[in-house]
């Protein structure tokens, strides 16, 4: 997805909220503003990939704060509201015993509204106390964009690149319906802090990775998977799935400029921009599969 004017500043809001997540040193956080908007001015273009913008931008903003985590105490808050609200998940994906296409099709709706959990985009709450309230709200709600169906058959060798904390915790869910109708998984996240995403710290303090066949990462910090950091085995990884599950926004960002395929979206149009890209409204729950013959 290339850049939008509105981009520029929605990520400088966002440089603001986490710098005041990092300190309460105003000419530091002044410093930190003036420092990105250089990088900003220096890589802005129409033509740019907004999360390789983003990358650099957020890469400046931890190193001029010597921050190397501004979310670490944010991330633990989130999971410890995603798990007061899991039971109730499960109990609403499990309900009446369904079959194994609405059990998956429940679970990656669970997955998608746990999406939610992306503190800093400016113009969306993701306060913790409001969580709950969401869940139940978009889950009556159902998909909007539903090709659940058709990735029912493409199961098989499935690369499931992550985003945020929290939502790990629902993608779990995912995990054990895609085991029971006997796919492998492939787990890709972060190679290191960068905003709220999850990382192997996460994995292993939570055990997902014994809930999947193996774990990657995607090379780096950056925001999305940027191509030319990730190791090769991920790419040949992706190259040879029978299916890639992308969560969030910004892995939509930068795999939408590739051909990977088949490739589901899985992700709430939180984002006008990233909406539009999709040709969709914001406020949307989305299960896109592109790239499929």
């Amino acid at each position: 997805m290339k850049m939008n004017p509105r981009c520029t500043y929605c990520l400088l809001s966002r440089v603001h909220f986490q710098s005041k997540l990092s300190t309460d040193d105003e000419d530091l956080i002044s410093r930190t503003i003036h420092e990105c908007l250089g990088v900003m001015n220096k890589h802005y273009s129409p033509e740019a990939v907004s999360s390789r913008v983003a990358t650099k931008v957020h890469r400046k903003c931890y190193e001029v704060l010597r921050d190397s985590d501004p979310y670490e105490v944010t991330k633990k808050l989130i999971n410890q509201a995603a798990l007061k609200v899991l039971p109730a998940a499960k109990e609403k994906i499990y309900e009446n015993s369904p079959d194994d296409g609405e059990l998956f099709k429940r679970a990656v709706l669970a997955s998608v509204i746990a999406n939610y959990f992306d503190f800093g985009i400016m113009g969306f709450d993701a306060s913790e106390d409001k969580f709950e309230a969401a869940f139940l709200k978009y889950y009556k709600q159902g998909l909007d964009v539903d090709d659940t169906p058709e990735m029912l058959g493409l199961l098989q060798d499935v690369v499931y690149i992550a985003d945020n904390c929290g939502e790990i915790l629902f993608d779990a869910i995912v995990f054990d319906v895609i085991k029971k109708l006997g796919g492998n998984i492939t787990l890709v996240v972060r190679g290191g802090p960068i905003l709220t995403d999850v990382t192997l710290e996460e994995i292993k303090e939570f055990e997902i990775d014994k809930k999947v066949d193996r774990v990657m990462t995607t090379g780096s910090n950056a925001v999305g998977v940027l191509v030319e950091e990730a190791p090769a085995e991920l790419l040949d990884a992706m190259k040879n799935a029978t299916l890639i599950i992308s969560k969030g926004m910004a892995n939509y960002e930068t795999l939408s400029e590739h051909n990977f395929g088949p490739i589901a979206y899985m992700l709430l149009t939180k984002c006008e921009c990233v909406a539009e890209d999709l040709g969709l409204e914001t406020g949307l729950s989305v299960a896109k599969l592109m790239n499929f013959p």
